[in-house]
Parts: structure tokens; sequence; C-alpha cells
């Protein structure tokens, strides 16, 4: 499985940032091993002085897919839920400073959350949805699918057109304004619809 992330599909994110807007989608990825296991906790890299949180919605691949057409994408996800995509926002602008790639940045152990899935018939219209993350009991991040610059569908057509999809891919959607800095023991909580999909103790 691989995870593919999307970069700057908020405008307010790009905006808090002081990035360019993209005439298309900003893809990277993290390997399989940035997923941080289930009920553990996030451990602070001692290589990074600033690791911010950016919560996102996740769209799960149900099959293989290639080329895929935006009128038969949602023929290729089930299940959506909310994530987390740390950053060592401090190695990442000195990365892009030197025009070097953010893996390091963006790919680290530990570096991907997923929550709990939930199948997308029970989500109702998938383009107007709210997720939201919560930090030691106060909203910190709030977005909407409807403010996304290239929507589900667009962005699982665009990335086919450069990578075979595959049954278990997670695609990382962007993440809307709000970003900030963890601190350890902050409680993180990630909710999707209302429904908390995950919660998260920093060490």
């Amino acid at each position: 499985m691989k995870l593919i992330c999307v970069g700057r599909n908020y405008a307010g994110h790009i905006e808090e940032l002081k990035n360019e807007r993209p005439e298309s989608p900003v893809l990277f990825m993290k390997p399989d091993s940035a997923i941080l296991p289930k009920e553990q906790d996030f451990y602070i890299p001692e290589f990074s002085n600033s690791i911010h949180y950016e919560v996102e919605l996740l769209v799960k691949i149900k099959k293989v897919g290639k080329h895929i057409s935006p009128e038969f994408a949602p023929t290729y996800y089930d299940e959506l839920s909310v994530g987390i995509d740390f950053t060592a926002r401090d190695l990442q602008q000195q990365l892009k400073e030197k025009g070097l790639p953010w893996e390091k940045a963006k790919g680290f152990d530990g570096a991907a959350v997923i929550g709990k899935w939930v199948p997308k018939t029970d989500l109702g219209d998938l383009t107007d949805l709210n997720f939201s993350l919560t930090k030691n009991g106060r909203q910190v991040q709030q977005g909407n699918t409807g403010r996304m610059l290239w929507k589900i569908d667009e962005l699982i057509s665009y990335i086919s057109t450069f990578f075979t999809l595959k049954k278990g891919d997670i695609i990382f959607t962007g993440t809307p304004e709000g970003v900030g800095q963890v601190a350890p023991n902050d409680y993180l909580s990630g909710s999707l619809a209302g429904r908390e999909l995950f919660t998260l103790k920093i060490k």
C-alpha cells in the first residue's frame, strides 16, 4: 500500500504558510512505515523542534485503477476517515529553501495518523463534509470538503494519471488552515461529520 498526500488543497492553508497557489494538485508520498500503529502515542522525534499537526480527510482505494475518469472515480472508494499528516516544519522549511524533497519532514515513522473508517454511504453529500481537529479540548482546525480546490473525484483522477492506484492505498486530501505545533502531553482528537474517529496523546 502507499500513502499519497495532496498539498495546498485549501486556500486558507496556502495563505497561512505564505505559499503560492498551485495550478495543479501538489503530490507527495509517505511510506507505509509512517503509519502510527493503532492505540500508540505519538513521540516527538529528536530531529525536529517544530512538529505540526495537519488534519485531513482520508480516502481508501478499494480496487486497482489507472487513468480514471472523474465520473468513474466514485466506484474506486467506499470508505473515508480523518487523519493527521504530521510535519517537521523546521526541517521542511530547510529542505524547501534548498529545493530538496520533503520526505524526511513528512514521511518519518509515526507521521501518518489514520482514524477509523466510515462507509461513504453513511456520510451523505461528500462535497459538503465537515471534519475537525481538537487539541486539549479546543477546536484548532475545521475543514469542509466544499472548500477543497480539487474535490475527491478530481484528485483520484489526477493521481491515477501518474500512479496506478491499488486496493488499500490511502489518499490524504489536504489540510485546511489552523495548523500548529504539538508539545508533550497534548491530546488530539479528530472528527468527521460529527463522529470522533481518532484520539491521540503526544509524548
